[in-house]
């Protein structure tokens, strides 16, 4: 059984920008996978020999992305990880949101990977 955890990055970006970062193929590739390729609502992710698909299941223009994992048979699991833009609309300040799955025992160590990915995002939206 997996549980749900979230984690919040302060990112120095417009929402416009870093929702093309988290919410196409390409601007996925210069960050979280090796390679992203995407057919509609399927996406596959690539990570050396490793391929992971998941659906795209909610997309809201500068706002959010929630990714469906998908099992060998291209089901539905029900995992899921979101990406979510959060402007504070007072300081203009932006934070990305992140929504995730782990075992209890790997919440620590995919927390570290979520903070390895978001530092590479932040490189390449210039924000590190």
């Amino acid at each position: 059984m997996k549980s749900k955890f979230e984690i919040e990055f302060p990112i120095t970006a417009s929402p416009q920008l870093l929702y093309q970062y988290i919410a196409t193929p390409s601007g996925l590739t210069e960050w979280f996978a090796d390679d992203v390729n995407s057919r509609g609502e399927l996406f596959t992710f690539i990570w050396g020999d490793s391929e992971e698909k998941a659906k795209l299941v909610t997309k809201k223009t500068d706002e959010k992305v929630k990714f469906r994992w998908l099992d060998e048979d291209e089901a539905d699991t029900e995992y899921f990880f979101e990406l979510r833009i959060v402007l504070d609309e007072l300081t203009k300040d932006v934070t990305l949101l992140v929504i995730d799955f782990a075992d209890d025992n790997e919440i620590k160590d995919q927390t570290q990977l979520w903070n390895n990915q978001i530092a590479d995002l932040k490189k390449v939206l210039g924000s590190a």
